[in-house]
């Protein structure tokens, strides 16, 4: 099935393979797909290093860099946190463009999608054990390689950011 217009949330924290996949995945399914950078509010913690405007910068490049001929077909919307899983659909569709569903591995937003009778579509998923922000995150923290689990088109950026000493320091911190 063709779909006008999809969701693709996520943290992106950092941008990595699998949500370059999710995106791709998604693009062939929808004629236009909204990338929600969720927990905009977040930065400079463990669990949400990079602010939304560095999110949007790496997504931007990430897109320029991987399907430059898609750009014209994706917006990018940073989106805070409500905290009330019931709503956050409804919350989604006040800000967003309409939109049919959503595309994601995570199975509580493709429940709360599903709820409100929208497409719901879990994407095949790129290696999710070992490139997703967490295990990313934390490679980082023990000093390990985690690299390979970002786009190319990103990792000059990530390093101009300073976001791995971003980590180590907020390990630090805690």
């Amino acid at each position: 099935m063709r779909y006008e217009r999809l969701v693709v949330p996520g943290r992106f924290q950092p941008p990595h393979m699998g949500h370059l996949h999710s995106i791709k995945f998604a693009l062939e399914h929808a004629r236009e797909v909204i990338v929600v950078i969720g927990s905009a509010q977040e930065s400079f913690t463990l669990r949400n290093p990079l602010t939304a405007g560095e999110r949007m910068l790496l997504l931007k490049k990430l897109i320029l860099g991987e399907m430059r001929e898609s750009l014209e077909r994706l917006y990018l919307v940073p989106v805070m946190d409500i905290q009330m899983h019931k709503v956050w659909v409804q919350y989604l569709k006040m800000l967003l463009p309409p939109f049919d569903g959503v595309v994601s591995g995570n199975e509580l937003v493709l429940m709360l999608f599903e709820d409100m009778g929208l497409a719901a579509i879990r994407p095949p998923m790129y290696e999710p054990h070992k490139c997703n922000g967490t295990v990313i995150r934390n490679l980082i923290a023990e000093g390990r390689e985690w690299q390979d689990c970002v786009p190319a088109s990103i990792r000059g950026e990530l390093e101009r950011m300073g976001f791995a000493e971003r980590v180590r320091r907020l390990v630090r911190a805690r």
